[in-house]
């Protein structure tokens, strides 16, 4: 089931709705949309034709600010603040890809192209979500009757990686995995490297659900230069059943320090109880419920892979193409993405026993008197 964080639910619902009292007839039309639309679980984070949602570039100074507000509430301070790096990374982008983008340049690298999309109505006892998506962006956050939140999928991208200058942002999301890479003998490495070819992207890719087993795809959408093989394939593939990689009970006690920190820098993506949540659970797992698994080359500036995956969480980081200096990255609950338990555990209590809601828009007449079943 979901975590239940009343705070960051409430300020997060009065925020959307202050927000959406702002919004112009146009700015309504771009960025509301009904729970159930199949756009809710588009999450990618490469640049598409058809992204829905009001972009940053129809907002006012004032709407921003509120919409980088909701953003910060729902991450922890440093990723807030990768957040904001990533987008401004933008406009080195733009600079690096002259050549490439010609006179599209500056439409396709803006720190404003990114878009608000709010699926479902956003009220008391209500259920709704909110996404923030963009190049290298994706935060998605949805409420379960006021009671229950998911932010995962939750994806970070960054590019360049090698002379990121100031600005690098993913610098530990990467980096403390190669530490940990360095840090293994050549036992532990065995378990540990489980292919020697990196996948284009996440072997979950964008799917709204991880299934019970995934491939990684050929190569990344839009970018065809890097590709692997079938055999590529069926090596990398995520079995969830079956972790690949080194268990964590088989690293010593510094290289497990290491561990718990890398996943902590994913965790951060998250609102803190529910990080806290996921920590508990790992503790009371143990370590053999925590794998680490790498694929590619182990140094910089060629394609790597990793992954961590625990029974619920699965994190990874990708930097394949353009020569390993473009990276991708995601943590991801098995069951809870875009809160599909909390969501099914819902409707089955809705069809059981009603909703609040409901009852206060029809007539008592001729209805029993029950028990508040509805109020959990």
């Amino acid at each position: 089931m979901g975590h239940e964080d009343p705070q960051t639910i409430q300020k997060l619902l009065v925020g959307v709705i202050g927000l959406i009292d702002t919004f112009s007839a146009e700015q309504r039309e771009a960025a509301l949309f009904a729970f159930d639309d199949p756009g809710r679980l588009d999450w990618d984070i490469i640049p598409k034709p058809d992204r829905v949602g009001v972009s940053m570039h129809n907002l006012d100074r004032h709407q921003k600010v509120v919409v980088l507000e909701l953003v910060r509430m729902s991450v922890s301070h440093e990723v807030f603040t990768k957040v904001l790096a990533i987008m401004q990374l933008e406009h080195v982008l733009r600079a690096r890809e002259a050549d490439f983008l010609g006179v599209a340049a500056p439409l396709w690298r803006t720190s404003d192209s990114y878009f608000v999309s709010i699926f479902g109505r956003p009220g008391f006892e209500d259920t709704w979500s909110l996404r923030f998506l963009g190049h290298h962006v994706c935060l998605n956050i949805t409420i379960v009757n006021q009671r229950w939140i998911s932010t995962t999928p939750s994806a970070l991208g960054q590019q360049p990686m090698i002379g990121a200058g100031v600005l690098n942002p993913m610098a530990d999301d990467e980096g403390i995995g190669f530490e940990l890479l360095d840090s293994l003998d050549d036992d532990q490495l065995a378990l540990a490297v489980i292919h020697d070819v990196a996948p284009a992207d996440f072997v979950s890719r964008q799917v709204p659900l991880i299934g019970a087993l995934e491939y990684p795809d050929h190569y990344d959408l839009g970018m065809p230069q890097y590709q692997i093989t079938t055999e590529d394939r069926k090596a990398l593939a995520l079995v969830r059943a079956e972790p690949s990689g080194i268990a964590a009970d088989r690293l010593d006690e510094n290289q497990r320090a290491t561990l718990d920190r890398l996943i902590d820098t994913y965790l951060a993506r998250l609102p803190a109880i529910a990080a806290d949540m996921y920590r508990t659970q790992l503790e009371g797992d143990g370590a053999s419920s925590i794998h680490f698994a790498w694929a590619g080359g182990q140094e910089r500036g060629v394609p790597h892979y990793f992954r961590v995956q625990t029974r619920s969480l699965l994190i990874e980081m990708v930097n394949a193409v353009d020569s390993g200096n473009h990276l991708h990255s995601v943590i991801r609950d098995f069951d809870h993405d875009f809160a599909h338990d909390s969501l099914r555990e819902h409707a089955a209590h809705l069809a059981e026993h009603g909703s609040h809601l409901s009852t206060r828009t029809t007539s008592s007449e001729g209805t029993e008197l029950r028990p508040n079943d509805w109020s959990w």
